[in-house]
């Protein structure tokens, strides 16, 4: 099993990077976030996780053992591959899963290329007591519960015929001076806003 890798990036993309370690060159498939921590001709240090089926030996990296974890925990559920599981790492960082596993929010899995209302209901039953660790156990709850109002007076607005892209920036500001607002106070003052 190869657990971790410490090399040179010889070649760079946003879904794989191959790390030359002492002239030998592996084919890694790597998320968007890792990505972003990657220079080609800089050396590196990867976590890996190695995948062998009968028809290929896979080899995946993560520049954080927390997306290392987050990827093994999000291929244990049916229906979610390790492609799969890296597009959904490259779409949301480790918070924003735990977040929308947490409150429910199979919505924003659903945004997912790939993931379906059952996989992403599949994924929040199967999930919801391990990924609570993700995050600052300090703040965490706080931002579920600010994402929750967020979503709700989001859902308001929309039907109310206010633009989910415009509402969302203000409601994103409104959170962070006042994080303890009410569904309604929140669409008061995205309204006054707008």
């Amino acid at each position: 099993m190869i657990y971790s890798l410490r090399g040179i990036v010889q070649e760079l993309t946003p879904a794989f990077t191959v790390i030359d370690v002492n002239g030998v060159g592996y084919f890694v498939g790597i998320s968007l976030q890792t990505f972003e921590k990657l220079a080609i001709g800089k050396e590196t240090f990867l976590y890996t996780q190695q995948i062998i089926r009968e028809d290929a030996h896979l080899l995946f990296g993560f520049h954080t053992a927390e997306e290392k974890e987050m990827f093994n925990l999000l291929i244990s559920v049916n229906g979610v591959g390790p492609v799969s599981a890296l597009i959904m790492l490259s779409s949301l960082n480790n918070r924003e899963i735990s977040s929308a596993i947490l409150s429910d929010n199979s919505a924003l899995l659903q945004k997912v290329k790939g993931i379906g209302a059952k996989t992403a209901e599949r994924i929040i039953i199967d999930l919801r007591d391990k990924v609570q660790k993700f995050g600052n156990s300090d703040d965490k709850n706080s931002h579920f519960i600010d994402n929750k109002i967020k979503n709700e007076a989001l859902s308001a607005l929309e039907v109310l015929g206010i633009s989910k892209k415009m509402s969302e920036k203000i409601a994103d500001k409104i959170l962070t001076s006042d994080s303890g607002i009410s569904v309604e106070d929140l669409v008061k003052q995205i309204l006054k806003n707008i």
